[in-house]
């Protein structure tokens, strides 16, 4: 007789149907192998007899009363087309959990982030930083649970496409490159078999370029240097201003700038470029001393060059040179902090004639030998000094003068 719901409801565990004591399990029989195992301290489970390869099974079908009588029952119907099917239902089911374990220790996410693990080491923090956040932000909400096998190419531009919405097309671009990379490393741990993200190329609009504003005319170098010379705010930007054209570095290695990276003595400023992470020699002029020399008197105390009016254990504000060029009068479209890398890549090119070798190494730029090795930070660095004296003599000649700029 079949099982009713009133009759599996009623099964009391630790008592048999005619209600005497039991500290054994004991069974309520369906139909078709289906049984309800009653347990003697709690808990009944749906359970399906069944022989397969002239052997017994058993299959667990759920926990009752959250698998209900008439669910049972559809799952052994299930399980018995299995069987005729010649397939073992109990062989299925742990293939099927076996797959789901394989798809999530190979979803996108997860090779992502064993991705990232190895390649961080070779990052400075913040760059590492930046790429994770991308990825968190902008591709694992879509694709990160996906199996990075089955991640197709129109599913990636969706991504793509959410983040060019908004109108960050830059951003588009290197979530593209940071994806292809992932799926360049699942190939070659063999979590999927190809790249789709060069499917892509064309698909997005291309990144407008954009050039920070700098003075590259040599006949107005002297207005703005005068302009530098005459401003009247406190000293420590006074001092970053008229340090800022003699060293070009990057504002944010300006501002950062270290006391115990200087050796005031040697006239040298070793640190770590924050972009690349490696080693950078900057030669100090005689004027760039003079002026580092003067402010060690007032932010010597601080471990930063440059601190914060509000705090010496902080650098001053990353805003702080561009608002003292526009409280000069300094368009935005005519000078930035950055401006200054570009002025003295100009000049000291095409007016003072020096190698664009020198140059860029002290831009720190890459850059190669013939034989494709990359120059340690020292290189050429007896050139480097002439050169940044003379650029250095240069720009006082271009401040002191009202006339034409004197060439090299």
């Amino acid at each position: 007789m079949p099982l009713t719901d009133t009759a599996a409801r009623s099964a009391k565990p630790g008592f048999t149907p005619k209600g005497e004591p039991t500290s054994r399990p004991y069974k309520l029989a369906d139909a078709a192998g289906l049984y309800l195992e009653v347990q003697p301290h709690g808990g009944k489970y749906w359970r399906l007899k069944y022989r397969f390869g002239g052997k017994e099974k058993r299959l667990s079908l759920g926990v009752y009363p959250e698998v209900s009588l008439a669910k049972a029952r559809e799952r052994r119907q299930q399980a018995r087309q299995q069987l005729a099917d010649g397939i073992d239902p109990s062989g299925h089911r742990k293939a099927a959990k076996a797959a789901g374990v394989e798809h999530s220790s190979n979803s996108f996410e997860v090779v992502a982030r064993e991705w990232f693990g190895r390649q961080q080491t070779m990052w400075n923090a913040q760059h590492a930083e930046r790429i994770m956040a991308r990825l968190e932000r902008d591709v694992f909400p879509w694709i990160g649970s996906r199996p990075i096998a089955e991640v197709k190419p129109a599913e990636l531009l969706g991504v793509l496409r959410r983040i060019e919405a908004r109108g960050a097309i830059e951003t588009a671009h290197r979530a593209l490159g940071n994806c292809g990379q992932v799926f360049r490393y699942g190939v070659a741990t063999g979590r999927c078999d190809r790249d789709p993200s060069p499917d892509l190329r064309g698909a997005l609009p291309p990144v407008k370029a954009t050039h920070f504003a700098a003075v590259t005319d040599a006949n107005l170098v002297g207005p703005l240097l005068r302009s530098i010379h005459d401003y009247q705010g406190s000293l420590t930007v006074r001092c970053a201003l008229r340090l800022a054209p003699l060293v070009f570095v990057r504002p944010g290695e300006l501002r950062k700038a270290k006391w115990s990276d200087l050796d005031l003595d040697r006239a040298e400023w070793r640190y770590t470029v924050t972009k690349t992470d490696t080693g950078h020699v900057v030669p100090l002029s005689r004027q760039a001393v003079e002026i580092l020399r003067e402010l060690h008197s007032l932010t010597g105390r601080s471990p930063y060059v440059f601190p914060s009016a509000r705090s010496a254990s902080r650098p001053m504000s990353d805003n702080a040179i561009l608002a003292a060029l526009r409280r000069m009068g300094v368009g935005k479209d005519e000078m930035s902090g950055h401006g200054f890398r570009a002025m003295a890549r100009t000049i000291l090119d095409e007016v003072l004639g020096f190698r664009p070798d020198f140059i860029e190494h002290q831009l720190a730029h890459a850059v190669r030998d013939p034989n494709g090795r990359a120059y340690n930070r020292t290189a050429h660095l007896q050139e480097r000094k002439r050169m940044m004296q003379r650029w250095a003599d240069w720009l006082d000649e271009q401040r002191m003068s009202q006339t034409e700029p004197a060439n090299g």
